[in-house]
């Protein structure tokens, strides 16, 4: 079942009267369950990409269908509701509140949802995401009282606890060092294989991207069909490029 199905999609950017196109007719598929890294060099799209993926932003021209839903042309506030659905994100930085505990930091996606769970079922959710990840004797520490690898589980406890069906890596070792990195990564690997989440990895680095099962290049706002990654379980993407 295709999780992701983009067709022909553009987008620009307006700076004044200026435009600066950024998407160049990208076109591609995702299958539930698969673990993809999205791989470009700064500047390539990929971080436009990942954002019209993830429904953060909304392409100039194209199709974009998610789980089957044409979701391209909603509105921010629809599109809010999608990701709070469907999607998580891990980042470079974690982005975890300084004086929350780890524990809260996993609940806080819990407040925006139409669930509305009671504060115990929230606590036990977010307390199940912590042990998951492996963090279950850290769950009063702050981020300061937390390595740099802990605190990227705290961020994917956080990014799982709503059940997404989706969860988007973006550079997620980009401040670990390179033991604490291949930790991370097979945490990835994991989840997508016993828990069946579509893992999408996005990434300069060809070392990280060679932890998916495949690799799809983006040069210049196209996918590189015919990029070769070098990893035998990867491919380019199934199709793509400028119409």
């Amino acid at each position: 079942m295709q999780l992701i199905e983009l067709k022909d999609i553009y987008k620009t950017y307006y700076i004044g009267e200026l435009a600066v196109p950024v998407l160049k007719g990208v076109s591609l598929n995702i299958a539930q369950g698969e673990l993809v890294a999205l791989m470009g060099a700064s500047g390539s799209g990929k971080s436009t990409l990942m954002n019209i993926l993830g429904c953060l932003d909304h392409p100039t021209s194209g199709e974009y269908r998610l789980d089957g839903r044409e979701v391209s042309r909603l509105s921010a506030d629809e599109r809010a509701f999608v990701r709070n659905q469907k999607v998580g994100f891990v980042f470079q930085n974690f982005n975890l509140l300084s004086r929350t505990s780890a524990l809260e930091n996993v609940m806080l996606p819990l407040a925006y949802t139409a669930e509305h769970l009671p504060d115990r079922e929230a606590r036990q959710r977010a307390t199940e995401m912590l042990n998951r990840v492996g963090l279950g004797d850290r769950f009063h520490h702050e981020p300061s009282q937390l390595s740099g690898g802990e605190q990227q589980r705290v961020a994917i406890a956080r990014a799982l606890v709503n059940r997404p069906s989706i969860l988007f890596a973006d550079e997620p070792t980009g401040n670990l060092d390179s033991h604490t990195s291949e930790d991370v990564l097979r945490m990835f690997q994991q989840l997508n294989k016993d828990e069946g989440i579509t893992v999408i990895i996005v990434t300069h680095d060809a070392n990280i991207a060679h932890h998916a099962r495949r690799i799809i290049h983006i040069s210049d706002g196209v996918i590189d069909n015919g990029a070769m990654s070098g990893h035998p379980q990867s491919e380019a993407a199934n199709a793509g490029g400028a119409k």
